[in-house]
């Protein structure tokens, strides 16, 4: 099949490329011009595993083109994935719809015979009969079926999660459009992938409702973990203890600084609001907001705590910047609340990332970045474990202390065992856990978000 992705973000970068390593003529468009010619030579902008090898197995294959002429491209497709961005619209937490409005238009302009319109970018319950309505205003001509096809892509996973899915929803209001979506998922229909066909309305409120679940999932979990603290439980322990059951299921209950990235903080917002505009509140999903906003400065608070109550002067050592391990993704991650807030304690920061320190330097200001987990420990009064990446999972314990001022080792991500890091001579502070630990505690996997 003919295909196009109009955006060449992180979502129709991976959609693109994957497809056409499935086999079809894929061409991915976007606007920007100096994007358009790296990739055009291999060169990925963005950081997620095995992707950049994708790029340029499928360029040398011929299956994989990139281009700024959407007209040229469109009018030749079968199917136009609509890939841009839907950020958080200032000011009040609605889905900025601008960017897909735009290249609907564009696209309207293009369309050539049967055309599969499909909206991947996620958008508000009620988007795909507007983007139906603007390329009928357009070109009364068109013969376009309009589809959403939500994106369920975990960053640092995300082309194992196209390959592989759990499950590819499909929203139509037009039955030619099952053969077409059938057809461009044909290589994964055939190892059993679940195709799920329903109506777009339900296919755009799903995508909003899982990850809203998964958020509050991660929120519960923190909170359960306060409480442990509070009563000398071990939250490790109690996520497993209900993880085992399979109605809830072991997954996103690692307990930690709070959710970040590019997709839970606005899909929650937006479905708040899409609640309050059809007078169907989202309470549970409004608190959940409300709770991960505070657990950021918490977290800076927590470390406080470990310093005995002052950092004022003081050099905190930050290992981990990005949202999640695996990703350069630096958007609404739970370092830039930590360290503002240890900032306006009056702090000194050193932070390393092993990729987000290219974006962190555009965020942050007053911090200084080292080499390496060995530079941020060096004359330190404490380090804390923000991301779990695994170059942190097994660090030199004598090296990083004979490194710092002060043994202190903060663990938010809960990487390491209690009792290894105080008999390293460590005073060291983790999340949900009693000071007295079971040796025999297996160290948690990195988050699946």
């Amino acid at each position: 099949m003919k295909i196009v992705i109009v955006g060449s973000g992180y979502v129709g970068l991976v959609t693109g490329v994957c497809l056409a390593d499935f086999g079809h003529e894929v061409v991915c468009v976007d606007k920007d011009e100096a994007k358009i010619r790296s990739l055009k030579q291999g060169m990925v902008p963005i950081y997620e595993p095995g992707l950049a090898e994708l790029v340029q197995v499928n360029l040398a294959a011929g299956r994989l083109a990139f281009s700024t002429n959407l007209s040229d491209a469109v009018s030749q497709a079968n199917v136009v994935f609509v890939a841009v961005g839907t950020p958080s619209r200032r000011g009040d937490g609605h889905a900025d719809l601008s960017y897909v409005y735009a290249a609907t238009d564009e696209i309207a302009q293009s369309l050539s015979g049967h055309t599969v319109v499909v909206t991947k970018s996620t958008v508000p319950v009620g988007t795909g009969d507007e983007v139906a309505h603007i390329i009928k205003t357009k070109n009364p001509q068109a013969d376009v079926s309009v589809v959403s096809n939500p994106e369920f892509l975990r960053e640092g996973a995300a082309i194992e999660d196209f390959k592989r899915p759990d499950r590819i929803v499909i929203g139509i209001d037009d039955e030619r459009a099952r053969e077409v979506m059938t057809e461009v998922y044909r290589p994964l229909y055939l190892n059993q992938a679940p195709l799920m066909f329903t109506d777009r309305r339900t296919a755009e409120l799903t995508k909003y409702a899982a990850n809203a679940f998964l958020a509050m999932k991660v929120t519960f979990i923190n909170e359960v973990a306060d409480l442990c603290e509070a009563t000398g439980a071990n939250v490790q322990e109690v996520a497993r203890g209900i993880g085992l059951d399979n109605r809830i299921g072991s997954k996103f209950l690692h307990a930690g600084p709070g959710y970040g990235g590019s997709c839970f903080p606005k899909d929650t917002a937006a479905l708040i609001k899409i609640g309050q505009d059809f007078g169907s509140a989202m309470r549970l999903v409004e608190t959940t907001v409300s709770i991960n906003d505070q657990r950021k400065r918490s977290m800076a608070r927590k470390i406080v705590a470990a310093c005995g109550g002052d950092v004022r002067g003081r050099t905190i050592g930050i290992l981990g910047l990005t949202f999640k391990p695996n990703t350069d993704d630096m958007r609404d991650a739970p370092s830039l609340g930590v360290i503002r807030g240890l900032q306006d304690r009056g702090a000194n920061i050193v932070a390393f990332d092993p990729q987000g320190m290219k974006a962190a330097r555009d965020m942050l200001q007053d911090v200084q970045f080292a080499d390496d987990a060995y530079g941020v420990a060096d004359g330190a009064d404490a380090v804390v474990l923000v991301t779990e990446w695994n170059a942190f999972r097994s660090l030199d314990m004598v090296r990083l202390k004979s490194a710092m001022r002060t043994p202190v080792f903060v663990d938010l991500r809960n990487v390491y065992r209690p009792h290894e890091l105080r008999r390293h001579g460590f005073t060291y502070v983790s999340i949900g856990r009693p000071e007295q630990d079971h040796e025999g505690q297996p160290m948690p996997a990195a988050d699946e978000r």
